[in-house]
């Protein structure tokens, strides 16, 4: 399981940990993954600026006499293909840079895809359809332990939630962000950007069918208008087993060897018909060689790796333990709750897999902030970069940005437990919260709504509020009982937000009353109180639509003060230190991931470990070793069945030098014919330090092989109508 928060938990699960993740799920927001820091949910990825006009290039990129190195997570309308040409004699033409990015797609609750087929058949990671499995799931047929095989067309059954979105087209809006922002700070400049981007994304999202996103690049460097396809009918083909999807679970979880089959197939519809693209991927049938060029396209959800000393500093200090303190809490909370019986075991499954998933990762995260050589080394380009700022006229009027970011931090500090307390994790708050905002939002003028509630982003908003997906009573009442215990701690027994929350109750008899009396599960009475608008929602009775009223007016007030005083100033800075950056070193430096597309290239390679030799391949064969028929090392009896048609010697998973991230689970990795050759699905321990730096010498991607999942495919699952199609045989 990569690092992504799947699409199966909150809606969006970034690796941007609890809080981050709580946030979204409360505030109602977007499903884009959070920006480096913990900002407010729903708030735009846009932040002001474009580069100067007279701040041409005046030095070469660090790494211009550097040994050239797989390092970069680049856009696809920005690829350094001389750079690809002169390490590995291939080049990218713009043709084959335009049937990648079509062939690419994106789920729009975190995580990547591709179109495999002329018949919309959708390849993506078993993690990333978790909850597509899980929902259409139930306590006599379990899908996630089970498997799921539609033998025919008809058989395919619809996500209730996964929206897939295919990028086609990208425009740069710099100058007209920048126009309307110029000059402005705190709340004026946080109004006219929300202004400025909702109009250009309503400007473009012409029907249901089209998301428009206006996407931040380079931390203020640049603004892209990213145009993307619609599909909300999107049906499950095929899932293998749990066991197999996820074989070593945490144990192997960031590490290699590794043998798992992570993988399920999706088909997109559109008009009730499997859509017919004109550009997806062909298979490789021979599959990748070691030291092959292997490209990654995909949506890596954010990285770290432009932020000033002092924010990492914060996220060493601050935020990275106040994540892990809050998850190691809820892992033991679910893990306790899973004890109670197989039905609560099924349903919190995927709850615990995130809490570990992220624990891992986070920890990973910190060991590399930790680490003083790596810090060092982020201080000595620091300090480059601000020499060379200060050393050329038209870019000394940046000087004072890092000193400011360092100021920020103390006060995001302060700030930061009014705003996790007020983001709760519950599913069915999260819903009631959303239909009450909506009925004050959508009156209002689209540029003064909440992002959220946009034009351009309702249809996404819309899907998650009216999500036919089944709902635990016993898991929302121990998610909202959570809610209220943590909401205690942060701000004390007598805050008067918990005091009109609480009163006297207790947070688990408050939580169970009011899941029991909610009839937000049923959505013909959502859609109800979203059609009746303010007066419908004003004449609910509904526990948890008064609950989300009760509180609302608290947590917009910290919202906004988060937007104005965190997000605002950090965002004028940030830019600052961007427009040095950018005008310095230009696009020889990559941006920093933000869940939009993105191609990385590598080749198929192990690595030292202790002295030995990691190899890259893994095969059936080591599976069977590695199996002790106990969880987590159980192979499912369809395999155990198998054993004597497979071949053990096939290549299982393998291990690149490609630069991944958390939202990267699901891409498919490609040679120079873009073929398919694996879809990645991990990272090794050494990537997770990834977040804020690319060390070649030991950070791998893990991916599943073409030649295993069709060697599976057909002897195992007996699953040739899948096999053909993604053979192009007719």
């Amino acid at each position: 399981m990569s690092k992504i928060l799947s699409h199966r938990t909150v809606r969006v699960l970034a690796i941007a940990g609890a809080t981050a993740s709580f946030a979204l799920a409360a505030c109602g927001g977007d499903e884009t993954p959070p920006p480096a820091m913990p900002a407010p949910a729903g708030s735009t990825t846009v932040v002001p600026a474009a580069p100067v006009a007279s701040a041409a290039p005046v030095a070469p990129p660090p790494a211009a006499d550097q040994p050239l190195t797989d390092e970069g997570m680049w856009l696809t309308n920005d690829f350094p293909a001389d750079k690809v040409a002169k390490q590995y004699g291939f080049t990218p033409t713009q043709e084959w840079l335009d049937h990648v990015r079509l062939s690419s797609v994106r789920l729009a609750g975190g995580c990547s895809g591709s179109l495999v087929s002329a018949n919309g058949l959708v390849m993506t990671n078993h993690h990333c359809a978790h909850s597509c499995i899980e929902q259409l799931s139930n306590a006599k047929k379990d899908f996630v332990k089970e498997g799921f095989f539609a033998k025919t067309g008809n058989d395919e059954v619809k996500c209730p939630e996964i929206e897939v979105n295919q990028l086609t087209g990208i425009d740069d809006v710099s100058a007209r962000v920048q126009d309307a922002t110029k000059g402005l700070a705190d709340k004026a400049l946080n109004d006219a950007q929300r202004a400025v981007t909702a109009t250009i994304e309503k400007e473009c999202a012409t029907g249901d069918n089209v998301r428009c996103d206006v996407v931040n690049l380079y931390h203020g460097g640049r603004y892209h208008l990213y145009k993307y396809r619609r599909y909300q009918d999107v049906r499950l083909v095929f899932a293998p087993e749990i066991d197999i999807a996820f074989f070593g679970g945490d144990p192997d979880n960031f590490n290699f060897p590794r043998f798992d089959l992570d993988v399920s197939f999706l088909r997109v519809y559109d008009g009730g018909k499997p859509l017919a693209p004109k550009d997806y991927l062909k298979w490789s049938e021979a599959g990748a060689k070691d030291g092959e060029l292997t490209f990654v396209s995909g949506h890596p959800g954010r990285t770290s790796r432009q932020l000033t000393v002092a924010q990492l500093e914060f996220e060493r200090d601050y935020a990275l333990p106040r994540r892990l303190f809050d998850l190691d809490s809820y892992e033991g909370t679910i893990t306790q709750f899973m004890k109670e019986g197989p039905e609560k075991r099924r349903v919190a499954e995927p709850e615990l897999f995130y809490v570990q998933n992220s624990i891992k990762a986070l920890e990973g995260e910190r060991e590399a902030l930790v680490d003083a050589e790596f810090l060092h080394a982020k201080a000595h380009a620091e300090h480059e970069l601000r020499e060379k700022a200060e050393s050329t006229p038209e870019l000394a009027q940046y000087k004072d940005a890092w000193k400011e970011l360092a100021r920020i931090q103390g006060e995001k500090a302060a700030l930061q437990p009014r705003f996790d307390a007020l983001s709760w994790h519950s599913s069915l708050f999260g819903i009631a919260r959303g239909l009450v905002r909506a009925a004050d939002e959508l009156p209002k003028p689209n540029d003064k709504r909440l992002d959220e509630f946009g034009d351009a982003r309702i249809p996404g908003t819309k899907q998650r509020l009216f999500s036919a997906a089944p709902v635990s009573a016993e898991l929302e009442t121990l998610k909202l009982s959570r809610d209220f215990v943590r909401m205690r701690q942060l701000l004390g027994a007598d805050d008067p937000v918990v005091k009109k929350v609480l009163g006297k109750d207790d947070a688990y008899e408050l939580a169970a009353k009011l899941v029991k009396g909610t009839k937000l599960a049923d959505v013909k009475v959502r859609k109800a109180l979203f059609d009746g608008g303010a007066a419908a929602v004003s004449a609910s009775t509904d526990p948890l639509i008064q609950l989300a009223k009760l509180v609302d007016a608290d947590a917009r007030a910290v919202r906004t003060q988060w937007e104005e005083h965190i997000v605002s100033p950090e965002k004028k800075f940030g830019e600052e230190v961007a427009r040095a950056k950018f005008a310095i070193y230009g696009t020889h430096v990559y941006p920093d991931a933000t869940f939009s597309l993105r191609l990385s290239y590598g080749h198929v390679a192990g690595w030292m470990e202790n002295g030995k030799q990691v190899p890259a391949f893994t095969t059936f064969g080591g599976a069977f070793d590695r199996a002790t028929g106990k969880p987590p090392f159980e192979l499912p009896k369809s395999w155990i069945a198998a054993k004597s048609k497979l071949d053990l010697s096939t290549p299982f998973d393998m291990a690149t030098t490609n630069d991944i991230i958390g939202g990267n689970s699901g891409s498919p990795m490609v040679n120079k014919n873009a073929e398919v050759v694996g879809l990645i699905f991990d990272g090794n321990i050494h990537s997770l330090g990834g977040e804020y730096g690319f060390e070649p010498k030991n950070n791998r991607a893990v991916a599943v092989t073409s030649v295993a999942l069709t060697e599976a495919l057909g002897k195992v699952y007996g699953a040739t109508r899948v096999v053909d199609e993604l053979k192009g045989k007719k």
